[in-house]
């Protein structure tokens, strides 16, 4: 018995001091798989994504948002490979206002300069619209219409116009300024009142957005993140204080240096702002945020110690708390 014991004794302070190892040596940690990472990201878009039902031969018809969003189509535009379409309609639809969403489902607002930089947009609003039937996508030839509150976003702005969603082969997102045509038909934003009104010309990805200006010198900046993580498992993002909807993403990674990179020279000098980290862990969150002034060429670091692990839900909440 006095064996056994001093075996048990043996092995649980065997386990105490591997896990007391773990806490504090990167070396035990092991990162998320970039598959774990997109699955986390795509799990919080399907938790905000809502349907709505119609049939084609409805006609024209609205539906409102959880949020207030007026959505109008018109069911006799539809058409499947060039098609018209009959029968049940399903109309998949999300609705990005603010920044904790844009951060779980990765869709920062970075708009495409006209040089092909990207800087900060400031949002009235990020939509996805998708019209499917029998689970194929669905094309319009006459598009659809949206009214969006514009109190979901700090009330009206005339300098919004629209922005079309480019999503790349590693799953990042940016954006593309839409262009009107000649007579200003097809296309397009405008506010009146306390609503936006928004006329688009194909499904996917639509942002009612603005750039940020700031008269300041800019710079770039480096990120370190932990040891383990790059951008297939793991993202930065930096929350510009006093902007609610607008997040910034660093989209350029250094395999050599092991180094995130904002660097289009896009950053004002003097900027207060929030640096956050992110990735997956065990079906949550990993997370870690600095409050920062940015400097000229300033690097910032995280480390394994720093981070914190957080539900979909809570993390939400605490990127949307940031000043």
């Amino acid at each position: 018995m006095k064996n056994l014991k001093h075996i048990l004794g043996t092995f649980l302070m065997t386990a105490l001091t591997l896990t007391s190892c773990t806490n504090d040596n990167d070396d035990f940690i092991i990162p998320a798989t970039a598959e774990e990472f997109g699955a986390i990201r795509e799990q919080a878009l399907e938790d905000l994504t809502q349907t709505f039902q119609f049939n084609a031969e409805d006609g024209s018809v609205n539906f409102t948002s959880d949020k207030g969003v007026e959505i109008y189509i018109n069911g006799g535009c539809l058409t499947k490979n060039g098609v018209a379409v009959t029968g049940a309609v399903e109309l998949e639809f999300v609705e990005l206002f603010d920044k904790g969403n844009m951060l779980t489902t990765n869709k920062p607002t970075m708009g495409i300069l006209p040089n092909g930089d990207k800087a900060l947009l400031i949002s009235g609003g990020e939509f996805f619209v998708q019209a499917t039937q029998n689970g194929i996508a669905l094309e319009t030839n006459c598009g659809f219409q949206m009214q969006i509150p514009t109190n979901l976003t700090g009330g009206p702005d005339n300098d919004m116009i629209l922005w079309n969603g480019i999503i790349d082969e590693d799953g990042n997102l940016a954006w593309a300024e839409d262009k009107r045509d000649a007579a200003g038909q097809n296309g397009g934003v405008f506010a009146e009142g306390n609503q936006y009104y928004g006329f688009f010309q194909s499904f996917g990805w639509s942002n009612v957005d603005r750039f940020y200006s700031d008269p300041r010198p800019k710079t770039t900046i480096l990120v370190a993140v932990p040891t383990g993580y790059d951008n297939t498992n793991s993202s930065v993002y930096l929350s510009y204080d006093g902007e609610e909807s607008g997040l910034a993403g660093l989209d350029t990674y250094d395999t050599q240096t092991g180094l995130f990179s904002e660097h289009y020279g896009q950053i004002p000098i003097g900027l207060e702002c929030h640096v956050i980290f992110a990735t997956e862990d065990g079906g949550n969150w990993k997370y870690a945020i600095k409050a920062v002034t940015i400097v000229e060429n300033g690097v910032i670091t995280f480390t394994e110690g720093e981070t914190s692990i957080a539900t979909e839900a809570q993390l939400t909440t605490i990127i949307n708390g940031l000043p």
